[in-house]
């Protein structure tokens, strides 16, 4: 198993990232847990990546993921433009991530993500127990000079703590980029909660054909001094950013 504290850099993966205004506001709100705030709109992010070749990471190996949550008020990343959020949902097809993640706080569960481009238009798609679950198609065109740099922010809860986490990232954008549709599969399963309201209103995102980012180290000791990605409940219920 990997040193959950110990980061990880994954590079050049194909990386679809948006976020939308839930069909049942409510029920996203209601997977935020106490002591934090849904973003007044609700929005829902969804992220779906490949990591083709194990050489493209520093531990993972290859594998693909697509995680899900709520956009949250108060926790923006550092460069105050991309609300921070709660992850809800976070399928990964490889054991090694999974145990990592979990490690790490995050909600994983097994699952696999398919992207496909084919004639300037994309598809990708998640799948859990043999099922689709998420199916999105969207209009791409091609990198230019433009990059995409700066951090996300995402929390999770572990051994009752909050931990505020920013991952650094670089993307080569495509453009033209359009979402065309979003569609959730799977009425039963729990991800049908955070399904996007008709017609589809996208919010922000791009898919870039090349992604790198890290996972930041974090203390071994889950409430050591100093910590900058854990956050105390009480200081989490206040708004103010990890390390605040």
């Amino acid at each position: 198993m990997l040193d959950p504290a110990a980061p990880q850099l994954v590079i050049n993966a194909p990386t679809l990232l948006f976020s939308w205004i839930p069909a049942d506001p409510g029920a996203a709100e209601a997977l935020v847990p106490a002591g934090l705030r849904a973003h007044p709109q609700r929005e829902v992010f969804l992220c779906q990546y490949v990591v083709d070749d194990g050489t493209q990471t520093s531990g993972f190996g290859a594998y693909s993921l697509t995680f899900l949550g709520v956009s949250l008020a108060d926790m923006d990343a550092p460069d105050g433009e991309t609300p921070g959020g709660w992850w809800t949902h976070y399928l990964a097809s490889s054991p090694r991530v999974r145990q990592y993640a979990a490690a790490r706080g995050a909600p994983a569960t097994d699952g696999e993500t398919h992207l496909e481009v084919r004639g300037g238009r994309l598809t990708a798609e998640t799948r859990a127990d043999g099922r689709p679950l998420i199916r999105v198609t969207a209009r791409v065109g091609h990198t230019g000079t433009e990059a995409h740099n700066g951090h996300h922010r995402y929390l999770t809860r572990r051994d009752g703590e909050l931990i505020v986490t920013d991952y650094p990232y670089v993307a080569e954008p495509v453009s033209p980029f359009e979402v065309e549709s979003v569609e959730f599969l799977a009425p039963e399963h729990p991800v049908y909660a955070l399904r996007p309201a008709n017609p589809l209103h996208v919010c922000w995102g791009f898919y870039s054909p090349r992604v790198s980012f890290a996972y930041p180290a974090r203390p071994k000791v889950p409430d050591e001094a100093g910590d900058l990605h854990q956050v105390p409940a009480r200081r989490a219920r206040s708004g103010l950013p990890s390390g605040s």
